[in-house]
């Protein structure tokens, strides 16, 4: 999977958060949270071994997610713009007065799904190429987490393979899934405009065989 985790944060308190993967990424992320600059809107990305965290700060509200460095920059950040609108749509004001996971219950379900369709869906690329890549996005620079947090500080992000090697059996199962149905719909189609040609042919001949016989009666 490409986005291994992410959250919706107000400052420093998370609101939701979800992991598809055995990770101890919320431990970073909040370590990141913690250090993040200023308090005006961002867009910024640190890297850390092969995962990158990408983050988007807009009105305060701050998502988060974990990618492969695979990811690149576009589809990670289409998902936080995609996410950070859903959530703010669902919440408005509430957001700003929440406790410490008040929207956890409901709006991790919403990660998980938005995470699975920006991992393995590839309409979310192609949709992203077709709007073009965000001006914000070119102008992010993947810094080396030790830009924010000091090295004797910083927690390593653990990720668990044999995790990641079971979503990519779930994805594996789906594409071929979706692979036999697509072949099913065509051998349906198949046989129906089959049948439908067998059915023109003895109609044709049926028409041909019951003229000629009616033809010589005609003539009597």
């Amino acid at each position: 999977m490409a986005i291994l985790y992410a959250l919706v944060a107000r400052g420093s308190v998370v609101l939701a958060e979800f992991s598809g993967a055995t990770t101890n990424a919320s431990a970073v992320a909040r370590q990141i949270l913690e250090r993040i600059p200023g308090a005006n809107d961002t867009h910024v990305s640190y890297s850390q071994d092969r995962y990158i965290f990408h983050v988007k700060r807009t009105d305060g509200i701050t998502v988060l997610c974990v990618a492969d460095d695979t990811a690149g920059r576009r589809i990670p950040f289409a998902f936080l713009e995609d996410i950070h609108g859903r959530f703010v749509r669902t919440y408005r004001h509430a957001c700003h007065t929440a406790p410490a996971y008040a929207m956890n219950d409901e709006f991790s379900r919403v990660l998980s799904q938005q995470m699975d369709y920006y991992s393995n869906d590839p309409n979310a690329d192609r949709i992203n190429r077709i709007k073009g890549e965000m001006s914000q996005v070119r102008d992010v620079m993947i810094e080396n987490i030790d830009k924010v947090l000091e090295r004797g500080e910083r927690l390593e992000l653990l990720v668990d393979k044999t995790a990641n090697m079971q979503g990519n059996t779930i994805r594996f199962r789906k594409q071929a899934r979706r692979f036999r149905n697509t072949i099913w719909w065509r051998n349906v189609k198949l046989t129906v405009a089959l049948i439908l040609l067998i059915l023109i042919i003895i109609y044709v001949v049926l028409a041909f065989v019951c003229h000629g016989i009616a033809l010589p009666s005609c003539i009597r």
